[in-house]
């Protein structure tokens, strides 16, 4: 087939929740079209094996920032995911919703429909919680398995009784009715495997003949009728060739691939575009601006004892051949870890809408997103910025969507960024060094004082990195908002049957991981296009 009714342009996190529920009719056919490949690897299906990812990149695009000066003119690293799932398939399956105040901002700001209580009835369609089950909060029998990790290292339960000897209580449900405390990570799995996107969406649809999935074609450009989308011209291989839409095409090729594909297709800031040679169609000046991205500090300690985290040394390797029998076998053991096994929210500051600090407690000691390697054993705390000032850009590189693009996130280029960030650290340190991580506790990596905020500060600007949640660079909101691309419908300002569903829209940060949301956002697009075209 070369004529669908939709096509949906990347399996990620949205895009594959948005062609599983068109196909629920069997009268609407869909194609959807990923660049990577499929997702059989075991390295996807065995939830430890997105660790391989950094040093391997089988399943992602490893893309780079340009230099940071915020970060003394560093490079930042900015892995994606490109295989069916996207991000999905290769995160850490941390399952976060984030905070009610982040979707009623949204509404606030001229996004009607996005409230919380108006996308809480998505989240729990998308979900099968085997924490929780079907609650106010929760739903069960959905596509998405959520589950606690089977296997937790003794530290993860040592970090939620040091963070509660802190003042950061527990908290029974994140995504519940209170956020803000401390709990283990509810997880992306069933059954103890991943449950990306793919895998919950489309592994148990595949075979519906109304659904074409299109893997390792990398889609070029937008076909338009006037003003109107009416295909994509596409490369599979050597073969070019053009996919036809009858009602609509989507985009959700996420934070970076949504705006190039838009900017390659004659969308975009009109100086950019035609720098590039590229013909306008629609001068829309928010396309690739808004970018925002969780920045977070790395912090590690040594550990004496293999119990306390994953390890370079030989005990570790013992560790990991026994932990891949047990999980060949019965699916439990460490190999079902996501090594970041819980999470705690906090306030550094009276007043806040909602948690301006994630801890996640990780049970290794992961430098340079684990491309630096440390001897021995040890664990460690990601904090992260939940809700940075700093705004960036994407900019094309060339007119070619198979080419890089210039990523800019502007790391602590807004004042109170960077010593927002010091607060967080300074609470984090006193977490981890509090007496019940004593038994474990060995030597830090680098060491930091949580009285000396100026050493701190400098070893944000020498480590501190993404926490791979970039969003924003295609903003919805009313046609009236000078940099938004799409409106609360997901429809591309200015031109007709073309919409963006993905982190891409998302006008702030959520509190937390980006990935639920993502799926959320997919669900509410197959909604729109559903009562769009009964």
């Amino acid at each position: 087939m070369m004529e669908f009714d939709y096509l949906v342009i990347g399996a990620g996190s949205a895009g594959c929740v948005i062609a599983s529920r068109l196909t629920e009719d069997p009268a609407t056919t869909v194609c959807l079209v990923e660049a990577g490949g499929p997702d059989s690897s075991a390295f996807i299906r065995a939830p430890l094996g997105f660790v391989a990812e950094a040093r391997l990149p089988r399943h992602s695009a490893h893309y780079a920032t340009v230099p940071q000066p915020g970060l003394h003119g560093r490079q930042g690293f900015q892995p994606r995911g490109r295989v069916l799932g996207g991000s999905s398939a290769v995160n850490a399956m941390i399952y976060c919703r984030g905070h009610r105040s982040d979707y009623d901002h949204w509404a606030a700001l001229g996004n009607p429909g996005w409230d919380y209580d108006s996308v809480l009835p998505l989240f729990k369609k998308a979900e099968d919680s085997a924490c929780f089950g079907a609650n106010d909060y929760h739903g069960a029998g959905g596509p998405l398995g959520v589950d606690w990790l089977r296997s937790r290292f003794p530290t993860t339960q040592a970090f939620l009784h040091a963070c509660a000897a802190q003042g950061i209580a527990p908290t029974p449900d994140y995504n519940g009715a209170r956020q803000e405390g401390s709990s283990p990570v509810q997880a992306t799995q069933r059954g103890g495997e991943r449950c990306s996107a793919a895998r919950a969406y489309l592994a148990p649809h595949v075979q519906r003949p109304n659904l074409q999935v299109l893997t390792r074609t990398q889609t070029l450009s937008i076909v338009w009728s006037g003003h109107r989308a009416v295909g994509v011209r596409v490369v599979q291989g050597r073969q070019e060739r053009v996919l036809r839409a009858r009602r609509e095409v989507v985009l959700s090729g996420g934070a970076y691939g949504s705006p190039q594909l838009l900017m390659c297709s004659g969308i975009g800031p009109a100086a950019q575009l035609a720098r590039h040679g590229i013909a306008v169609l629609h001068a829309l000046p928010g396309v690739g601006q808004n970018l925002q991205d969780h920045i977070t500090a790395s912090l590690n300690w040594h550990s004496p004892g293999s119990e306390a985290g994953f390890g370079i040394c030989p005990s570790g390797a013992v560790q990991l051949l026994r932990g891949i029998r047990e999980w060949q076998r019965q699916r439990s053991g460490p190999i079902t870890s996501n090594v970041a096994e819980a999470v705690a929210f906090l306030h550094t500051a009276p007043g806040l809408r909602a948690s301006d600090i994630q801890f996640t407690f990780v049970a290794a000691m992961v430098d340079d997103h684990s491309r630096k390697l440390h001897w021995g054993h040890g664990f460690g705390l990601h904090v992260t910025l939940t809700h940075p000032e700093s705004r960036g850009e994407v900019r094309l590189a060339s007119a070619d969507t198979r080419d890089s693009l210039l990523i800019d996130p502007r790391y602590f280029s807004a004042p109170d960024d960077l010593p927002h960030m010091v607060r967080g650290v300074q609470k984090g340190l006193a977490v981890m060094n509090d007496p019940a991580l004593a038994p474990w506790r060995g030597a830090m990596v680098r060491p930091l004082a949580a009285d000396d905020p100026e050493a701190i500060a400098e070893e944000m600007r020498r480590h501190a990195d993404t926490e791979y949640h970039p969003v924003g660079t295609c903003r919805m909101g009313p046609a009236s908002d000078p940099l938004a691309v799409v409106g609360p419908d997901l429809r591309v300002h200015g031109v007709d049957g073309l919409r963006v569903a993905d982190a891409a829209i998302m006008p702030t940060l959520t509190t937390g991981n980006t990935n639920a949301p993502s799926i959320m956002i997919g669900e509410k697009c197959a909604e729109l296009l559903k009562g769009s075209h009964p």
